[in-house]
This record gives structure tokens, sequence and C-alpha cells, in this order.
């Protein structure tokens, strides 16, 4: 993975967009949907900009460029015509330990923006590191169709609830449950019923223990995409190796983590409700196949 992606609070960010035409006026109308404060300098500037200029949206500077201007910024985005000026800015930006990117020439990217479906504080991005963007917006598409636009207001309902069930449920298992409950029963709208669902989720917070068990030589890629929802919803992970990359990213990454229990001390954890991913190699996995018949062996195809 060469470019990590993060999100970054944008309400203390300062950017410098550098140009002014089609390419920069495109970088800040991203920018803009955002909280952070945007910087232009550019001699000749697009009616985009400047009616962003008119709005109070960003701060803008109408001569050329100078190196005294990569300073005291967080970000740049160097979007001028001229591309060896773009790169002579990027490296300035780096000794000045500013990260910078340069429009459609990621050799010189300390960063790079990604295609992002935005529904308020769900926010998805998609990036190819720059490798082939129109791929990018394909798969950005079929997102946007398939994510409805009421995901928006309920996640700030749901922001607006967090204390209460913080509150209400110190404990962090009850309140993964918790959420586990009201998003089965609200699925993804936000209407008149919603408060009735958040309501009713905290009706029921017992869970029945659940045990997964996976080859440990089993493929990733070929695992069925219905066990998915099943390992996201893991509270342990037993493994007495290291666990093959491929299987790591399937789980919950704040999952625990422990070696091969006991068989007395996995029926304990059912018991209270835990719900285990034990990964081994074939013999051990018919072993616990054979001791636990109500446990899922997820196999390539099968559950």
């Amino acid at each position: 993975m060469q470019y990590f992606p993060l999100f970054v609070d944008t309400s203390k960010l300062k950017v410098l967009v550098v140009g002014a035409g089609d390419v920069a006026s495109r970088k800040i109308d991203l920018l803009a949907r955002s909280q952070v404060s945007i910087l232009v300098i550019a001699p000749d500037v697009s009616n985009e900009i400047r009616q962003y200029h008119r709005q109070g949206r960003i701060e803008l500077i109408e001569r050329e460029v100078l190196e005294a201007d990569i300073n005291d910024v967080d970000l740049v985005y160097l979007a001028t015509a001229n591309n060896a000026l773009n790169c002579q800015l990027s490296i300035i930006a780096a000794q000045r330990k500013i990260w910078a990117n340069v429009v459609d020439n990621p050799e010189y990217c300390q960063f790079i923006t990604p295609s992002i479906v935005d529904r308020g504080k769900l926010t998805v991005a998609i990036s190819t590191s720059g490798a082939a963007p129109v791929f990018a917006r394909t798969i950005r598409a079929k997102l946007e169709a398939m994510l409805p636009r009421s995901l928006a207001p309920l996640f700030d309902f749901v922001a607006s609830k967090r204390q209460q069930v913080q509150l209400a449920l110190p404990e962090g298992k009850s309140r993964r449950l918790f959420w586990e409950r009201f998003f089965k029963l609200n699925q993804e709208r936000f209407d008149e019923q919603t408060p009735y669902h958040f309501d009713a989720a905290f009706d029921d917070l017992s869970a029945a223990g659940e045990l997964l068990l996976v080859d440990i030589d089993a493929p990733a890629d070929l695992l069925p995409m219905a066990a998915m929802p099943l390992l996201q919803r893991i509270d342990i992970v037993c493994c007495d190796s290291v666990i093959p990359g491929g299987l790591n990213e399937l789980f919950r990454r704040d999952a625990e983590r422990s070696e091969l229990l006991l068989k007395s001390d996995i029926s304990a954890r059912l018991a209270s409700g835990e719900r285990l991913l034990i990964i081994a190699d074939v013999q051990v996995i018919k072993e616990l196949v054979a001791h636990f018949p109500e446990a899922k062996h997820i196999r390539p195809g099968l559950i």
C-alpha cells in the first residue's frame, strides 16, 4: 500500500492553492465542501473561483506565486499550467515539511486526493494511487447509486445519540450490540420510525455466542461473501500462528487476539455470548467441528 488512507480534521487546516484555472477550480469545489481555510494565489482567475471569493469562502491574491508563499500552510495544491513551476514549488514545499499535490504528476505528490462519496458524516474515499483515476470515478458512480441520500441525516441522528448510548451502556460490547440491533431494525433509512427503532434497540441486548472456524490455508479471496458480515462481528480471534494477510483483512481490527483456547474455555466464552473466530490447521478444525456441531465452518464456497 503506497498511499495510506486517513481522514483529516479540516476545521483547523489551511490549504494553499496555486493556480486559478479550471483544474484549480475543481480542487477548490471539493475543498469548499469541508471546513478548510483556503488561500488561492494566481495572476489569472476563473469566474468560478471569483464567485467563491465574493461569497467569502476563499482568500484570493491575484499575482504570481512567490517562494515565500509556501509557508504557514498545512497543504499545497499546485495547479498552474506550468508543470516545471509546479514541480519546483513541490520541492520547496517538501523542504519546508509541507505536503504538496501536483495535479496530474504523482511523482511530485506527497499526498493525493481520492474520489469521494459524501453522505455527511459517512464519507467513502476511493483511490487507485494515481494509476487509473477514470476507474476510481467508475467505482464512485456505483457507490453513489448504492448509498442512499438518507444516510446523511441518519448519521447526524446517530452522532447526536452517541453520548446517550455511552452513558446508558458503559461496556463496549453492549454498545456494539446496541448499534448492531439499531441498524438491523432501521436499515439505511431516516424517517419518523428512526427514533422508535433507536428506543427499541435498548430492549434486548442479549447475544447468543457464535463460533466461526476457518482453515489457516484457506484462500481469503475464495471465501463466500456471505461470511463477511459474520467475520466483522467477531469479538475474539484465536490462532497459534501468524495469520495470513488476506485473512487478517476480513475481521474487525479491534477484535481481541488470543492463542487457541481449550474446548472448555471455548464453551465458557460461547455461554457468555461472545463471538469467536478460530483459525487453525485442517486437523484442529475437524476436531472442533466434531465437538461443536453448531459452529460455522467457513471455507471456499461454503459456510
